[in-house]
């Protein structure tokens, strides 16, 4: 562990590493110890009940996700930032009610906030050893086992809600987290106090029963975990479910009381590309493979790579009233040389002819 520089006290770094991620960009920093034994119970109950799907990831880091010590060695404190997302964007529940559009999650409209919340930690570090010389830490953005939401609940920044995203008062959910593991004796900052109450909104909003009880979410049931995360077919019992939406579902948070408070980002990077939060789906279905790297170029969308895309926009235009044009585009990728598109969009163009389907 460093030995600090003797006129810099621990409350007076913390209070200047606060500073300096405001003026990076950060709505908030928070600072948090390291003992997540309630959380690592929680997460144990979760994994043994298998509602982390097919994310064996999850269970393959053992604890190293719960204890940060484990994960990082000299770990004393987690530095947490929140950088605020929500977009200027076309209103979410025009867009879901309009099946001949795609919904986008609100997070993957700009570019991938993984490099901007990076880099922007890495210069918050960089500013610390400047004021205190060298010290342990490691920058963290959804780059390996971390449990950013209790460790953000332990540093103030919100509680966990009945929907298992982190809330505060005063901007809701829409934001991203990010962690720097410091070996610095720093002042913690105190937990939130929930304030959840009796309201279930997010799950009676839930469109395929995910969030199973408050405070737990089984991805297997999860839109977000079967058009994001699943590599295969998405489960028959859940594709009508999943509607227009054909990257991730916001459903929970937008009904969420305390997202009436949140505040569009002023972050360029944020800012909505190619029109995607209010696309057509024949349009979004049409794009070959060389479109779609070009088109998700930077985004987080281009991660489920162009066979995924594919097989939720066919859902998607399965789901949609029976018209002649989404017919004739479905029948132009009947024979995809991938199965796994062959196969929805053959379930896709079997619901648009389905009798007593809408026209």
């Amino acid at each position: 562990m460093p030995v600090a520089a003797p006129d810099i006290l621990p409350a007076t770094l913390a209070a200047a590493i606060k500073s300096w991620g405001r003026q990076l960009g950060f709505q908030y920093i928070g600072i948090a110890d390291i003992d997540l034994t309630l959380a690592e119970a929680r997460l144990l109950d979760w994994l043994a009940a298998g509602c982390h799907g097919g994310m064996e990831y999850m269970a393959r880091h053992g604890l190293a996700r719960s204890r940060p010590a484990q994960l990082v060695p000299g770990t004393l404190r987690v530095i947490t930032a929140r950088m605020d997302y929500f977009p200027h964007a076309a209103e979410a529940w025009a867009v879901l009610r309009n099946p001949r559009q795609g919904y986008v999650s609100r997070y993957a409209l700009g570019r991938d906030y993984h490099k901007l919340l990076r880099r922007r930690l890495q210069q918050l570090a960089e500013r610390i050893t400047a004021a205190l010389g060298p010290f342990g830490y490691r920058v963290f953005v959804d780059s390996a086992p971390v449990l950013e939401k209790a460790l953000a609940e332990k540093a103030g920044l919100g509680w966990i809600g009945k929907h298992s995203n982190l809330l505060d008062r005063r901007a809701g959910s829409w934001f991203f987290l990010g962690e720097i593991y410091v070996d610095l004796p720093l002042p913690v900052d105190a937990p939130a106090r929930a304030h959840c109450g009796r309201c279930r909104a997010c799950l009676d909003a839930c469109p395929t029963g995910a969030i199973v009880a408050p405070y737990r979410v089984d991805a297997r049931r999860c839109i977000s975990y079967h058009t994001i995360e699943l590599h295969g077919p998405i489960p028959l019992q859940f594709r009508r479910a999943i509607g227009n939406r054909i990257y991730g579902c916001d459903d929970c948070q937008l009904v969420c009381p305390w997202n009436r408070f949140a505040q569009p980002s002023t972050e360029v990077d944020f800012r909505v590309r190619h029109g995607l939060d209010a696309p057509a789906l024949i349009e979004l279905f049409g794009w070959d493979e060389a479109r779609f790297l070009r088109n998700t170029e930077g985004s987080a969308i281009r991660r489920i790579g162009h066979v995924r895309w594919l097989r939720n926009c066919a859902v998607a235009l399965g789901n949609a009233p029976r018209a002649a044009d989404i017919v004739e585009a479905l029948r132009a990728q009947q024979a995809h040389p991938a199965e796994l598109v062959r196969e929805h969009v053959a379930w896709a163009l079997a619901e648009q002819m389905r009798p007593g389907q809408a026209q």
